[in-house]
């Protein structure tokens, strides 16, 4: 959410900051129902005088025994009141459909985000790791999985496209990749969480997923959503509260399911694990204070990112988003994308972002140092570290051999119980 004080600051700025994203300008039509709604209340602050004064002109009045003028002003009086409650009504009615107005603003992009509206205005930041060199035509997942307990046939019987079964050796893999990401970002000085799955429609509008992007997310009969992530239930861990200076950066994790709708996603990655309605993934959020600690934690976090493709032994790049292509909560983001033999081609692994203020504002989440006073709005950021499905991916496509089998890396061998290979069926 936006605070109304930088847009009266400066409209023309923030209208550029936001065009920057492709939104249009909006501070006008902001700041004229802010001007209306601060009309209003000017109004009703002198009705409240008047009627005060009144009241003590019929107090004078039936003192000296007038009560045809006590009468008449208080008929005045009732009419000021009434005029006082429709006012209030108008009020609140305009400041209603300025928060509308405002609560469907993305994040203002930082100064070093660079120029673009798509993908193609990304930046490299770093490469790193080293791309395998097989001696065979390297195969694509999903013709790898289908081999090794990956089940979309019978996925599709029981819940339609983008649902997977996993059994046997693949699950395996995939409860290993999980836990051993869970534990890592644990031991990076994450707590472990175990978070509601199903969440209210304040939290979720609190990370800036609702109202504009409802229809990617699943809601139930009685009106709860599940979440599309753990970064709303983790960041809502702070929600309404005013935290001391001294307990701040909080770091939370958690490993668990996410469903989305895809809803814009039709005919995109519609074979195989890149694109599903559920799937699993490991969660970084940090609480911080302000946006100088916001800055070397965005770095931090991408790095505990990182620490875990450079584990697996998988090669990767950092990328830098542009204004265009960021997430709507997001002041700067960093993708993480891991290298596909198969389809010989980067794809986002992870994306790791810095909200600076902007989703504490929707939260009414704040600190304070103890003894002072004023309290101020604290910072987020959020990561994956990373998602599960798309990580047991990268590793059939890196690790994969000519029969069809697929190395297990040697970080994952202890949550593997010593297995090395993963064996095709017959």
């Amino acid at each position: 959410m936006h605070d109304i004080k930088t847009i009266r600051a400066d409209g023309p700025a923030f209208d550029a900051a936001l065009a920057r994203r492709g939104v249009a300008p909006v501070s006008a039509r902001v700041l004229d129902l802010d001007q209306r709604v601060r009309g209003l209340k000017t109004d009703a602050e002198r009705a409240v005088a008047a009627q005060n004064d009144l009241a003590r002109q019929v107090g004078r009045a039936k003192g000296q025994g007038d009560e045809a003028l006590a009468t008449r002003l208080l008929a005045e009086v009732a009419a000021l009141k009434a005029e006082a409650g429709n006012g209030g009504a108008a009020i609140a009615a305009i400041e209603a459909e300025q928060r509308d107005a405002v609560a469907v603003l993305p994040n203002l992009p930082a100064a070093e985000v660079p120029e673009g509206l798509d993908e193609t205005g990304n930046a490299v930041v770093h490469e790193c790791g080293t791309k395998p060199v097989f001696d065979f035509a390297p195969k694509e997942h999903d013709a790898l999985a289908v081999h090794l307990g990956y089940d979309p046939d019978q996925a599709a019987a029981i819940a339609g496209a983008r649902f997977a079964v996993l059994k046997g050796p693949l699950a395996r893999l995939h409860r290993a990749l999980g836990q051993f990401m869970l534990d890592a970002q644990v031991a990076n000085g994450f707590t472990e969480v175990v978070p509601p799955l199903l969440v209210l429609e304040k939290s979720v509008f609190g990370v800036g997923q609702l109202p504009k992007f409802e229809e990617d997310l699943f809601k139930t009969t009685d009106g709860r959503y599940l979440i599309s992530t753990s970064e709303v239930s983790l960041t809502n861990l702070v929600r309404e509260k005013i935290l001391d200076a001294d307990e701040l950066p909080l770091r939370f994790t958690a490993l668990t399911p996410c469903f989305r709708s895809e809803a814009g996603s039709a005919g995109r990655d519609t074979r195989g694990l890149i694109r599903q309605h559920q799937f699993e993934k490991v969660e970084m959020v940090s609480i911080v204070a302000d946006q100088a600690a916001a800055t070397q934690e965005h770095e931090r976090m991408a790095a505990c990112a990182e620490g875990i493709l450079d584990a697996l032994g998988l090669a990767y790049r950092r990328m830098l988003l542009c204004a265009g292509d960021m997430g709507f909560a997001s002041r700067k983001t960093f993708d993480l994308e891991v290298w596909l033999p198969g389809q010989g081609q980067y794809r986002e692994i992870s994306s790791v972002s810095d909200c600076g203020d902007f989703q504490a504002r929707r939260m009414e989440a704040r600190w304070k140092t103890r003894g002072a006073k004023g309290t101020n709005f604290v910072h987020t950021l959020n990561g994956s570290g990373l998602a599960v499905g798309r990580t047991l991916v990268a590793v059939l496509e890196n690790y994969q051999q000519a029969d069809g089998s697929v190395r297990v890396p040697e970080a994952l061998v202890p949550w593997m119980g010593g297995a090395t290979v993963l064996e095709p069926s017959k």
